[in-house]
C-alpha cells in the first residue's frame, strides 16, 4: 500500500512522525508532502531533524496568506502532486488549513482520505480550526480518534460507526519516544537559561496575540505573575516583532526568547511548575506529564484534558488566571489521570488497522 502524508504546521510533524515510523515497520511505501504552511525555518525545518522524519518528497512552499488564499494555494499545488504520485490513501493530521485543503482535493478525485486526530470539537465556529475539523471529518473515509469524546461527536454528526477507530493520541507517541532525549538536554538548557524554578508560556492564536485590547492586559498579568515565579516565553517571531516595544517594558523575570525546537520545549515543559498556553497540543502534553496547565481560551476541543487531566480553562478572565496560577504553585490541585490509550502506541494501532 502507498500512503501519502500531508503535513503543514508544527503539530502535524509531531503527529505524522510516529505514524510514518509505524507504517515503515509494516513495509508500506510512503510519500511525505510538506505544504509549507509554516514557512519559517525555525518553526518547521528543525522538527524534521529532531523527530527523525525524512526530508519531504514534495514541498509546496505555500507560505503565509489569508485562510482562503492559503487553502486555495495548497489545493492548486497539491492536486498535481497527488495525481502524479497515485497513492492508495492520503493521511491528513489535525486541523490546519493543509488538512482540509488536502481532504477537499482527494474527495474530488476519488482518493481515500484518513484523518488522524478526528472528532475533536470546541463548538466554536469562530475558530478557523473548528471549520477545518468539521469539513475534514465529513470528507474522510477513515477516522482515527484520540479520545472517546471524539467518537461521540462523530456519531452525533452522522458519521458511520464502521469508519471510526479509537486509537489514542499520536502526539503522546512522540512525547513518550523523545522524552528521554529531552531529559538528557535539560541540564544544559537549565544552565544556558539560568533556570531554577520557572513557569512556561506559549501563545500563538491570533485572537490572543494580535488584538491590543487582549494581548496588552494579558501581558500585564503575566508580567505581574513573573515576579512570583520567573516565566519563560518562547515567542513566535511575528509576535515579537509586533509587540517589541511593549515586551521590552516587562520586568526581567518575564523572559521572551526565540522559538524552541521540540526537544528543548519538551524539556522545559517537563520541568515547569506551571504552563500558560492557548495551544491544543500543549493541553494534551501537560496532561500526560502531570504539569498544571492554564489555557487562555474560552473553550477547548480537548475537553478530556479538563475532565481527566491537568488543564484549567481560564479564558480571558485575568483574575481567574491569577487565582489558578497561585493554586498551581501552592500544590492545591485536583486528582488527575491519563486518558485511555494515551500510552505511546496509537500509531502502531493505526498501522495495524491500515494494514488490515
Amino acid at each position: 500500500m502507498h500512503v501519502l502524508h500531508v503535513v503543514g504546521a508544527r503539530p502535524n510533524f509531531m503527529k505524522a512522525a510516529p505514524v510514518y515510523r509505524a507504517l515503515a515497520g509494516k513495509g508500506h511505501k510512503q510519500t511525505l508532502v510538506h505544504t509549507g504552511q509554516h514557512y519559517d525555518a525555525s518553526m518547521s525545518d528543525i522538527f524534521f531533524t529532531e523527530l527523525e522524519i525524512p526530508h519531504p518528497d514534495e514541498n509546496l512552499n505555500v507560505g503565509s496568506g489569508s485562510h482562503a488564499q492559503q487553502t486555495a494555494l495548497i489545493m492548486s499545488r497539491f492536486e498535481p502532486v497527488v495525481l502524479a504520485r497515485k497513492p492508495d490513501l492520503v493521511l491528513v493530521y489535525g486541523d490546519v488549513n493543509s488538512t482540509v485543503a488536502a481532504a477537499l482535493v482527494c474527495s474530488k478525485i476519488d482518493i481515500r482520505v484518513g484523518h488522524v486526530e478526528s472528532g475533536l470539537r470546541s463548538r466554536d465556529r469562530s475558530m478557523p480550526e473548528e471549520i477545518n475539523r468539521l469539513i475534514t471529518d465529513q470528507l474522510a473515509d477513515i477516522l482515527f480518534t484520540p479520545s472517546l469524546d471524539g467518537d461521540e461527536n462523530l456519531a452525533r454528526e452522522g458519521i458511520a460507526k464502521e469508519k471510526v477507530f479509537f486509537v489514542g493520541n499520536v502526539m503522546i507517541d512522540t512525547l513518550v519516544r523523545l522524552l528521554p532525549k529531552a531529559e538528557a538536554i535539560f541540564s544544559g538548557l537549565k544552565a544556558e537559561l539560568s533556570l531554577n524554578s520557572f513557569g512556561l508560556i506559549t501563545l500563538h492564536r491570533p485572537a490572543n496575540v494580535d488584538d491590543e485590547s487582549i494581548f496588552c492586559p494579558m501581558l500585564e498579568v503575566l508580567d505581574s505573575l513573573s515576579r512570583e515565579l520567573p516565566l519563560i516565553f518562547p515567542a513566535h517571531p511575528r509576535t515579537r516583532q509586533k509587540w517589541s516595544a511593549r515586551l521590552k517594558q516587562c520586568n526581567p523575570n518575564l523572559r521572551v526568547i526565540d522559538p524552541l525546537g521540540y526537544l528543548e520545549f519538551l524539556a522545559l515543559q517537563k520541568h515547569a511548575r506551571v504552563v500558560i498556553t492557548d495551544s491544543g497540543g500543549i493541553q494534551e502534553e501537560t496532561t500526560y506529564l502531570g504539569i498544571p496547565c492554564l489555557t487562555v481560551r474560552e473553550n477547548t476541543e480537548r475537553p478530556i484534558t479538563v475532565t481527566l487531566g491537568t488543564n484549567v480553562l481560564v479564558g480571558r478572565d485575568w483574575k481567574a488566571l491569577r487565582e489558578e496560577f497561585c493554586r498551581a504553585l501552592s500544590g492545591d490541585r485536583k486528582q488527575t489521570s491519563c486518558p485511555p490509550l494515551w500510552d505511546g502506541m496509537a500509531s502502531e494501532r493505526i498501522a495495524e488497522i491500515l494494514s488490515r
